[in-house]
């Protein structure tokens, strides 16, 4: 390792918004605790970073509950669902999107917890150490405030981010793709390269399931031969890297054998806009490398001496049989994107679609089942009907007004509103109408 010394000159300047959550923790020794972010801290400090021209840190915002409540239907509401510290780990990405978005700076990165992208669009309580998805608040709240049409978010967590694909499962206008840990092996079990988004936005929604031991050469070819042609053919206004770090080959809850330098390197690759922080769990041994090379890559820096005490690049070489595999998978991870291009049966506009979702929360121990309900529209992303029932609240219901919603769901998702509030059907009944920045629960 080198220091970095104060002569030294960003090439893009970027911005890094820290926030460790003091006094959140799902326990004392969960390995998602408060020391996931001192530790690289005190690497960022010691390796001179932010002595560098270029390189900025900030303090987190704190979101509100419209913040919230414009991504998510919270039940029974917001504030049972979080603390102080999810608003202000959601408030940082909000933070690190305005750095971006008013040009204080080029990039930035939310060094913050507790992480999100296992929350999915309802919310009664924790699953996968997420309360609420701090990437979709921020997204949300992106659009609200600024003139961006499309927005991708590649999400390079070892576990598939089935939060942030459930939100964004119908809306056309946000890329989902995530690299992860297959399904078949790690939780959350999802993220098959079949799930490819709803009848409104079928394609927006790509997954790439890796198998266990995947070493840096994977991931790089994965970026190569999926990711990138991908973003070029989708053309986002911006990119955002849910950068969890749990592919680490130190990680003590996964699999895989991605290094520090790798990281950096998909990083320089992917030249995101904004990153998020995500998992990660190897606290001393991987995460003040990884966020040290991340950091570096961000700001167009030489990362080549960020390595782990105990890399070995020959040991973390990738079998030829796991490289084979890889390259049939990214094959066909393409093959199925072009073939969403193509004229498929699909219901006529003013139809809904209708999926039946059982959903488990294994932080908090909560079961929910979930009836969901798009309309097929040609014009907008769709109005939402969402139906829950789980093991800590009774029957609920939630409806979404899309952003830019065209006049006939606009006029829908009213219907369902006054529909619902004519009886006692619902404990709870939330609307959320983009179009109209309306945020009301019933």
């Amino acid at each position: 390792m080198q220091r970095y010394t104060e002569d030294m000159k960003a090439k893009s300047t970027l911005g890094v918004v820290f926030f460790p959550a003091f006094d959140w923790a799902i326990h004392p020794l969960h390995p998602e605790r408060e020391e996931r972010l001192l530790y690289t801290l005190d690497q960022l400090n010691e390796e001179g970073v932010f002595d560098i021209e270029g390189i900025y840190q900030y303090k987190p915002d704190i979101a509100s509950y419209d913040d919230i409540m414009r991504t998510h239907f919270c039940f029974p509401d917001v504030s049972k669902v979080t603390t102080q510290s999810h608003l202000i780990s959601a408030g940082g990405t909000i933070k690190a999107a305005n750095l971006v978005m008013d040009h204080i700076v080029n990039k930035s990165f939310a060094l913050v917890r507790p992480p999100g992208h296992h929350a999915m669009k309802v919310v009664h309580g924790a699953r996968g150490f997420c309360n609420i998805n701090i990437e979709a608040v921020m997204v949300e709240y992106i659009r609200e405030h600024y003139p961006v049409k499309k927005i991708a978010i590649v999400d390079t967590d070892c576990h598939h981010g089935d939060g942030t694909q459930d939100i964004y499962w119908h809306d056309r206008d946000v890329l989902y793709i995530s690299m992860h840990q297959d399904g078949r092996t790690l939780y959350p079990g999802t993220g098959a390269i079949h799930e490819l988004g709803g009848p409104n936005a079928l394609g927006t929604t790509i997954n790439i399931p890796l198998p266990p031991n995947t070493s840096d050469e994977g991931f790089l070819m994965a970026m190569q031969r999926v990711v990138l042609p991908i973003l070029k053919d989708f053309k986002p206004d911006i990119i955002i890297n849910s950068a969890g770090q749990d592919n680490h080959y130190s990680d003590p809850i996964t699999n895989m054998n991605f290094s520090a330098l790798g990281y950096a390197q998909l990083t320089e690759m992917l030249n995101a806009d904004i990153a998020v922080l995500e998992g990660g769990y190897s606290i001393q041994g991987a995460l003040p490398y990884v966020n040290l090379g991340i950091t570096l890559a961000m700001a167009g820096l030489d990362y080549s001496y960020v390595h782990e005490p105990d890399y070995s690049q020959k040991d973390l070489s990738q079998d030829k049989e796991i490289t084979k595999y890889i390259k049939r998978l990214c094959d066909q991870v393409l093959k199925r994107y072009e073939e969403c291009k193509k004229p498929s049966f699909k219901l006529m506009p003013g139809n809904y679609d209708v999926r039946k979702k059982e959903i488990y929360y294994d932080t908090d121990n909560i079961r929910e089942m979930q009836l969901e309900s798009i309309m097929v529209c040609d014009e907008c992303r769709g109005v939402l009907k969402i139906e829950t029932t789980s093991t800590v609240n009774p029957l609920c219901l939630g409806i979404e007004i899309p952003l830019n919603a065209c006049d006939r769901c606009q006029k829908e998702g009213y219907r369902l509103l006054d529909h619902a509030l004519s009886g006692d059907r619902y404990k709870y009944v939330q609307l959320i109408d983009r179009r109209n920045k309306k945020y009301v629960l019933y």
